[in-house]
């Protein structure tokens, strides 16, 4: 297993805080998979708007750090090192629970396909072993 800490994947990934929503990367195999995860606290911008009656983390963000985890497998390929992974889609995605403060969201993306600068994850976000999200996600590394 491979873990990354926080300072390592900024040296992959282009975001900074407030948006890098992966705290730490689990395992990883470059141009395959990653495996991360997202310690939600109740200190999250959007939690003031997103409800203040009851807090749910918005599930385009849990995309979101689905997605970051993904462009930590396809960035850590010596080839992509220093480049962006841009989105290009978001097939068949599918909000299953809710995230809510106090949530340690895992976050699963695996490579399905790549071709040149563009490829496909599939990426499933899960809380306590329920799936919250699921969808295909496409990259363009630019």
């Amino acid at each position: 297993m491979k873990r990354l800490g926080i300072k390592e994947i900024e040296a992959i990934l282009p975001h900074r805080h407030p948006f890098l929503l992966v705290d730490y990367i689990e395992d990883y195999e470059p141009g395959e998979f990653a495996v991360g995860y997202k310690c939600v606290t109740f200190h999250e911008d959007f939690f003031r708007g997103h409800f203040p009656q009851e807090p749910v983390m918005p599930g385009v963000l849990t995309v979101e750090a689905l997605a970051q985890t993904g462009a930590v497998a396809i960035l850590s390929k010596e080839e992509n090192k220093g480049k962006t992974a841009y989105f290009g889609g978001i097939k068949n995605c599918r909000f299953r629970g809710k995230v809510s403060p106090g949530d340690k969201i895992k976050l699963e993306t695996r490579i399905i396909k790549c071709k040149g600068p563009v490829g496909v994850g599939h990426a499933v976000a899960s809380v306590d072993g329920k799936v919250v999200v699921d969808a295909e996600l496409t990259f363009m590394i630019g």
